[in-house]
């Protein structure tokens, strides 16, 4: 890893846990972030507006094929994380193996977990909420960026001739 931002996830506790030491107030999402555009960039803005550190986790290679079907995603785990570490709203960057972001915010355990407005309290996965609500972090939806989608981005891009 070309980024000192780009933690495993085995040490990410040991992170957090000096950004809580210096009084920081850390905010975690988690996603796929497989063809970072505007939409992502707007979003992780806000999100670290919301507290003094972001902590990003990604998906990695398997469970996006999962999540997204195959052929994706576009970019490997690696890259997708330097890319994610090398935005300045960022300050950490994990990946984590599983589908549900489960143990990453177990591990990361934020005082605030954003999700994007295609989510609601009620859509938010279950295990997730109940993490998130034994460790005591709030969940704060940031409104969703219509046009943006890297599935669209990547129809669209389908449809460019040769």
């Amino acid at each position: 890893m070309i980024s000192d931002k780009v933690v495993p996830l085995e040490e990410l506790q040991q992170r957090a846990n000096k950004l809580r030491a210096a009084g920081k107030k850390i905010v975690a999402t988690n996603g796929c972030f497989d063809l970072l555009h505007v939409g992502h960039i707007r979003y992780l803005t806000a999100a670290r507006a919301l507290g003094d550190a972001l902590i990003v986790g990604i998906n990695g290679d398997q469970s996006v094929r999962e999540l997204k079907g195959a052929g994706r995603p576009v970019n490997n785990e690696n890259d997708r994380a330097e890319i994610l570490a090398a935005l300045d709203c960022v300050d950490l960057v994990t990946i984590f193996p599983e589908i549900r972001a489960t143990r990453f915010l177990e591990i990361a355990t934020p005082d605030v977990y954003v999700k994007g407005g295609d989510y609601n309290q009620d859509t938010l996965n279950a295990e997730e909420r109940q993490v998130l609500q034994k460790i005591g972090a709030k969940i704060d939806i940031v409104p969703f960026e219509r046009g943006y989608s890297t599935s669209d981005l990547l129809a669209r891009l389908k449809k460019i001739k040769k």
